[in-house]
């Protein structure tokens, strides 16, 4: 079986007037995985008695910073493509280059300056996003298809991408070595399906352990699962950042993207151990607070264990006449 994307990554180009108008379906994309998202995320936040609004105002610091951010990570680790060029070539995402630690990074920056500007929980918030944004991810992701990068050597398997001469990167732009009708790994694919079953695995996480989950958790949760998942695919990748600053399939260097995700596997075990091994706070689910410290703050008044025996004085004592005092005797 053969993925072939459309020769054209755009999905509108015309001119207005002398001005070029260009609509990517890669912007289309990112921007509609990130719309699809919030809407999701506005729900959980209702659903924890959150305002939603808070929802879409991350939203738009996230994109903002989670962009710059990607663009800034790309940059540094391509810095000798980007040395010479100008400043427009090298903050114009348009030229080529995101990547997705970085916007990573910049997301939970927004997330961080958010929460502390409007007195919010970080971790709550942190929380309620990490499952929508994998989801933005798994959506996105397909933005690279569109634009026939990302992929993968080639593979021996039936199932595969094809990729167009243009869009090849050496030494797969060797036609003779490599033709037309060769298959790629279509690891935006993998990633894609990757993220799509990790928010299901959040989601059943936060489900069934709802009762021992701590706030933070599934940031952590999430830092795990993305992590694995990228370890691996980085490594059928042929266009990785590299450690050297040298593009590529990273042959004699380390790809910072497997680095990241090692950090990140490493950072969401150690944080999960760290945040169930403190004392639990009121706002974690499993606090196991009385409920009468909760609502009350006057202790309970300890009852007296009943026997039959005072049952049975106590109907004694009902049954015996009263007398009446002199002031209550009726008068003849």
């Amino acid at each position: 079986m053969q993925l072939h994307p459309p020769d054209d990554p755009f999905l509108l180009q015309f001119m207005l007037g002398s001005i070029p108008i260009a609509l990517r379906w890669y912007g289309v994309l990112i921007v509609g995985g990130a719309m699809i998202a919030a809407q999701w995320a506005a729900y959980r936040a209702q659903k924890r008695s959150q305002d939603p609004e808070h929802v879409w105002n991350l939203v738009v610091l996230g994109m903002m910073l989670g962009i710059a951010g990607a663009r800034v990570y790309y940059v540094i680790f391509e810095w000798p493509r980007f040395a010479n060029q100008s400043i427009w070539m090298i903050i114009n995402p348009a030229t080529g280059g995101l990547a997705i630690h970085g916007a990573l990074i910049g997301a939970v920056l927004a997330a961080l300056i958010y929460t502390r500007r409007h007195q919010l929980d970080l971790r709550e918030w942190l929380d309620i996003m990490m499952p929508t944004f994998m989801l933005a991810q798994a959506i996105g992701r397909w933005g690279n298809f569109f634009n026939q990068e990302a992929y993968g050597r080639p593979t021996p398997f039936g199932f595969g991408l094809i990729i167009d001469a243009p869009y090849r990167i050496q030494p797969y732009n060797d036609l003779d070595k490599y033709p037309l009708t060769t298959l790629f790994h279509p690891t935006f694919l993998y990633e894609s399906l990757w993220n799509l079953a990790g928010v299901g695995v959040l989601v059943a996480i936060e489900r069934r352990y709802r009762d021992v989950l701590r706030r933070g958790d599934m940031v952590l949760f999430y830092a795990i699962i993305y992590g694995l998942g990228r370890l691996w695919i980085e490594g059928l990748r042929t266009d990785s950042l590299c450690a050297d600053l040298v593009g590529g399939s990273c042959a004699n260097s380390l790809r910072v993207a497997q680095i990241a995700s090692i950090v990140l596997i490493a950072a969401g075990v150690i944080g999960l151990w760290l945040n169930h091994a403190r004392a639990p706070e009121l706002g974690d689910v499993t606090a196991p607070l009385p409920v009468a410290s909760l609502y009350d703050e006057t202790p309970a008044v300890p009852t007296m264990p009943i026997s039959p025996a005072d049952i049975e004085d106590t109907q004694a004592t009902d049954a015996i006449p009263q007398t009446p005092d002199e002031n209550q005797r009726a008068t003849p």
